[in-house]
């Protein structure tokens, strides 16, 4: 061996220091000489990260000694160290290859022969590395250990198993909530940052990470998951491992898996295979539990092909109490409900490979643990799902604490509470503090939050400490409600509490496109007359009610086109179709879009795992609206019976909790709800359309109290003039769709007047302007999304300016020549719809036409015009020149009477 000696300033001296990767390389050498290796370490560094280097054998051994068996150590030893050494550490679960590298190979493989997990014995350091190189293609497959949690019902003398189940549970909830937790830029670069440190000096990984960070998009994410890189590798270790803010950092290239999963979810039953090397003790668990339920903590690759899982197990010599194991899992894509599997070999960066991928958390039952005549382990598994009988009752509850809540921080710290890791429950609460404004209602929560984990662990100082913040909050912010009192459920329908909207909330009046967008159309990149919005944030996806399509359209953030999920198959009532939807929502505890089809006067139910038919479960109804409350209660408005019904799960008539009166101006009275929500106390909004307001009626109310407009059809800030999509915070502020003037109004609780979020009152195709705003919805952070109906597109507006203040009002016109329009029309401001086929039900607006000679004012009323549609024009004062009339107002005007009188309405 060379004898120039490396400072001891290279080599490691710090136990506690811990690696992104599972896999370690640890090199025991008195006398390594520098030049010599350096070339070999960055070699090395392309196949294992992580190296270590050490000249004292006692702090090696001590170090390997104290890592984890979960951890994977390949060791290098000198001769004369390694005969020391070797006999102390070869038995360890962690230390799955030893190579020794000396001058006198002979006398070193005498030793070496004793020991199972010596390779080989070297005196090349190419030879080294090849060897190594070879081994680890293998290694990688089958050595890196399988976290798995047992779900158990047996019971032993004096044994719980609440412990035991109390972990499945958990490690099923928390994939839960990091897929709903929503990412951000800091998050991200936090990730980055994280790699970036770990990998420092090793090039050929820091080019992949700028690659990374340049070329990254959602649906290249299984060729990163699959191509040998740190992304794999790192977020392998961190879910092997349990490193739980490594997962929460990952946790939106997580959600992209799982997205792709879903897309790809494989349509046919299918046998799969995994090779593994397990220890004795994690084989006995197994065998002692055959019929139970096992989770996977982490993504769980398989081949649909034996004999290649088999050749993995055939080439290595078995380490000390290890046992090679052969999974055999039945996957039937019919019964996945959450968890997603899917043959990624088109995906992936090893198409030849045939991977067969199956989601983080994925539960199967074990039912049988045999050894076959080629001494290996066979375990039989099939695929389950969260509904399974001695499942469904405690993931069930479980999962209704986190879904009955917007999904935060703190719904993550809580969950971590309720796995016993206090430490981190504590870094997300105190994370989601520093976040959110001083005087947001949350605040109040996470300091009570505070008070008690403090307590729980025995720091009273700290609680005490906590509890004066909580105190001094509620002092100086009397008004702010307390959130954990107050919640709707995000995760079930479309009530969103968006906690941090305050009273002083502004937004930037130039939003972005976020769906369609693309003119009238029926492409993916387009809409035609949307209606209702649902802001999926758990999922980073917006659903569209495309109304005149047909269909439901879903569209991820960022995405320039959409996707079909129900209907699309044209206008009819067959089950795998829509005929004109007006809104919808989801329903995440049975992972379904409920959909008010109301050209088919139903209400349908269509799974969001590749359902190809919808459900009936509410027929013959005039429904416009949807909402549902934190219990899953289903609420319908009904705009003939002017009337918003509650249904609970099961219920075949429902119960009125608005209107239902008659028709009528009335505070027991509604004239066509469309719109609706539920906050926290089952209070219901109704957008009152015809009668130009918002009513709140109360849980058990008998009469509805105006909560907003009310004083008339107009544009004064004291009025609204057919209101639409409609949605409250926690301030119980209201913001309001205010459709014909085309703007976006918020009514501070008790009122008497509001004030314009966003919008002018003419109605525009500029970014900053709205033609009949219709769906309404905020996402997580506070953004605004609206439904730009006449526009067809969905608008995202960012918070951030002032709101604007009053425009010109600039009105709509009928051609002269049109005269006593009332005597020469038939009157149908009852709402009915029975008109014959030749007649056109038109909307026709109060008119103020100064300085006008060639038109005339018309009187507000709707009516059925029977004349043809070609005679009745509708365009802007800037179309009136001299009594032309474009062709493209023509145009669109007739496509008008071809639609539905709701939309227009």
């Amino acid at each position: 061996m060379a004898t120039a000696v490396l400072s001891n300033d290279h080599f490691y001296t710090n136990t506690d220091e811990k690696s992104l990767e599972i896999f370690s390389l640890i090199w025991l050498d008195a006398s390594v000489n520098v030049k010599d290796t350096r070339d070999t370490e960055v070699k090395l560094r392309s196949i294992i990260n992580h190296i270590k280097k050490f000249q004292d054998i006692k702090l090696c051994q001590h170090y390997i000694e104290q890592t984890s068996q979960k951890d994977r150590l390949v060791i290098i030893v000198s001769g004369r160290l390694g005969l020391e050494i070797v006999p102390y550490i070869h038995q360890l679960r962690q230390v799955i290859s030893i190579y020794v590298y000396c001058m006198d190979k002979k006398n070193n493989e005498q030793w070496a022969l004793k020991f199972a997990k010596v390779k080989s014995v070297v005196v090349d350091l190419d030879e080294l590395v090849s060897q190594i190189t070879t081994d680890h293609k293998i290694q990688k497959k089958i050595e890196e250990p399988l976290s798995i949690n047992i779900f158990t019902t047996n019971i032993d003398a004096g044994k719980s198993t609440t412990g035991v189940n109390e972990q499945f549970v958990c490690s099923q909830i928390l994939v839960d909530c990091l897929l709903r937790l929503k990412s951000n830029e800091i998050d991200k670069n936090e990730l980055m940052n994280c790699c970036q440190n770990e990998y420092v000096g090793n090039y050929t990984e820091l080019n992949n990470i700028r690659e990374f960070e340049k070329d990254y998009s959602p649906d290249k994410v299984l060729w990163w998951y699959t191509k040998e890189t740190f992304f794999y590798k790192t977020l392998n270790a961190a879910l092997r491992t349990q490193n739980i803010h490594m997962i929460f950092l990952f946790r939106a290239f997580i959600y992209d898996i799982y997205y792709q999963l879903q897309k790809s979810q494989s349509k046919h039953p299918l046998q799969v295979y995994r090779s593994q090397l397990m220890s004795s003790d994690e084989l006995d668990s197994l065998k002692n539990n055959i019929g139970l339920f096992i989770s996977v903590n982490s993504f769980f690759s398989t081949s649909d092909e034996r004999r290649t899982a088999l050749f993995l197990l055939g080439d290595i010599t078995t380490p000390i109490d290890s046992e090679r194991v052969l999974f055999e899992i039945d996957a039937d894509p019919e019964i996945v409900t959450t968890k997603p599997f899917a043959n990624i070999s088109k995906y992936s960066d090893f198409p030849d490979e045939s991977e067969v991928l199956f989601m983080i958390g994925s539960i199967f039952r074990l039912t049988n643990v045999y050894r076959n005549d080629d001494q290996i382990w066979i375990i039989r598994m099939t695929l389950c799902n969260d509904d399974e009988h001695d499942l469904q009752q405690v993931l069930m509850y479980m999962k209704q604490q986190i879904e009955n809540e917007e999904t935060n921080l703190r719904t993550l710290g809580n969950v971590l509470w309720e796995m016993g890791k206090f430490d981190l429950a504590e870094k997300y609460f105190n994370r989601l503090l520093q976040k959110l404004p001083s005087n947001d209602p949350l605040v109040s929560s996470l300091y009570e939050d505070l008070v008690e984990l403090a307590s729980q662990r025995g720091d009273y100082d700290m609680s005490m400490k906590w509890r004066q913040k909580l105190l001094t909050f509620k002092k100086e912010n009397p008004l702010a409600t307390n959130v954990s009192t107050n919640k709707t459920n995000n995760s079930i329908g479309q009530s969103i509490l968006v906690d941090h909207i305050n009273i002083n909330a502004e937004w930037k009046q130039h939003g972005i496109t976020v769906a369609g967008g693309n003119v009238q159309g029926n492409q993916l990149n387009q809409l035609d007359l949307p209606c209702g919005i649902y802001v999926d944030d758990d999922h980073q996806t917006i659903y569209v009610a495309d109304y005149a399509n047909d269909r439901i359209v879903e569209w991820k953030y960022g995405a320039k086109n959409g996707q079909v999920v129900a209907g699309g198959n044209g206008k009819g009532n067959r089950s795998n179709q829509l005929y004109h939807p007006t809104d919808v929502i989801v329903d995440k505890k049975n992972d379904s879009i409920i959909i008010c089809d109301r050209g088919n006067r139903r209400v349908v139910r269509w799974s969001r795992q590749n359902g190809k038919n919808g459900k009936t479960i509410i027929s013959d109804i005039d429904c416009r609206g949807l909402a549902m409350d934190n219990n899953g209660d289903l609420y319908v408005s009904d705009t003939k019976k002017n009337e918003v019904r509650r249904w609970k799960q099961g219920e075949r008539k429902g119960t009125i909790v608005a209107g239902g009166n008659g028709q009528g101006n009335h505070l027991n009275q509604l004239n066509w709800p469309t719109y609706i929500f539920v906050d926290g106390d089952h209070s219901v909004y109704v957008s009152d359309y015809r009668n130009h307001r918002v009513m709140k009626w109360m849980k058990g109310a008998k009469e509805g109290i105006v909560a907003a407009g009310g004083n008339g059809r107009g544009n004064a800030l004291t009025q609204l003039c057919h209101p639409q999509g409609v949605t409250v915070n926690h301030w119980g502020n209201i913001y309001v769709a205010d459709s014909f003037n085309n703007r976006i109004m918020r009514w501070s609780q008790g009122s008497c007047e509001g004030s314009i979020v966003v919008g002018k009152y003419e109605k525009a195709e500029q970014s900053s302007q709205l033609n009949r705003p219709s769906g309404l919805s905020f996402d997580v952070e506070g953004n605004l999304y609206i439904v730009d109906c006449y526009n067809n597109r969905v608008k995202k507006l960012d918070m951030g300016e002032i709101p604007p203040k009053s425009y010109h009002y600039l009105t709509k016109y009928l051609p002269a020549g049109i005269k006593d329009l009332s005597a020469e029309t038939e009157d149908l401001s009852d709402g009915s719809e029975n008109l014959s086929d030749e007649s056109v039900h038109l909307p026709l607006e109060t008119e103020y036409l100064p300085d006008k000679t060639d038109y005339l004012p018309v009187e507000t009323k709707y009516r059925s015009v029977r004349t043809n549609p070609k005679d009745f024009i509708e365009f802007e004062e800037s179309h009136c020149n001299n009594g032309s009339i474009p062709t493209e107002s023509l145009t669109n005007l007739i496509r008008l009477f071809e639609i539905d009188d709701e939309m227009y309405n």
